[in-house]
């Protein structure tokens, strides 16, 4: 967590770090923080602002939730988040499964919103700036699962996250699961994973904390 995030945190009379609850939403037992949340806005003034789409909260997240509420994974899992952005399918693992967890990310300005989020939830997520096509078969050995939640809307990381994908089958990574609300990059990306590790494609909607909709691309690597 950045120093900068420490220094905003109140403590009580006994010295212990105290946590604003005003401006909150919980989903999956995870503490959302609104736009309106004091922390987020004053963050907000201070960073730069992520350039590759991270600069919310994005709707797939909640699709993977709660897919996992229903397959949860084996606690103490090491989990890998791709694009990872302010980390909530992360935090949602670490915090609700016992989960190791790292976020990886291209755009390192995401992760002090990462941080932010974590601590408001009381877990910590290691992270890692690399890109799709910088995460080589080593770097996935460790990993039981991989999530993702939109991140295939360019053509290109199709291809990229296909290779990564082939990869992380190859590293012995468990099961991988990526959600999108079915942008023309991802159908293409699930028909070759359909056909090339016999992936399947689930619809999934949820209706709360709000509502999404969208596909889960799962593999199971047997």
């Amino acid at each position: 967590m950045s120093l900068s995030i420490r220094k905003r945190l109140s403590k009580n009379h006994k010295g212990q770090r105290i946590l604003s609850k005003q401006h909150i939403r919980q989903a999956h037992g995870v503490d959302i923080l609104l736009s309106s949340h004091k922390d987020l806005r004053r963050l907000k003034r201070e960073q730069d602002e992520p350039s590759i789409h991270g600069h919310k909260v994005w709707g797939s997240s909640f699709l993977i939730m709660d897919y996992l509420d229903e397959n949860p994974p084996r606690k103490h899992s090491r989990v890998l988040e791709l694009g990872c952005g302010w980390g909530l399918g992360s935090i949602y693992c670490a915090k609700q499964h016992d989960a190791l967890v790292t976020g990886v990310d291209a755009d390192d300005a995401v992760f002090p919103f990462l941080d932010l989020y974590a601590e408001h939830n009381g877990v910590v997520v290691e992270t890692q700036k690399k890109r799709f096509d910088q995460l080589r078969k080593k770097d996935l050995e460790p990993y039981d699962l991989i999530i993702g939640s939109d991140i295939c809307f360019w053509d290109e990381l199709a291809d990229d996250l296909f290779k990564l994908i082939k990869r992380a089958i190859k590293a012995g990574v468990g099961k991988i699961i990526i959600a999108d609300p079915q942008r023309s990059p991802f159908t293409d990306l699930t028909e070759r994973c359909v056909d090339q590790f016999h992936a399947e494609c689930l619809s999934w909607s949820v209706n709360k904390p709000r509502k999404a909709s969208g596909s889960l691309l799962v593999i199971e690597n047997a």
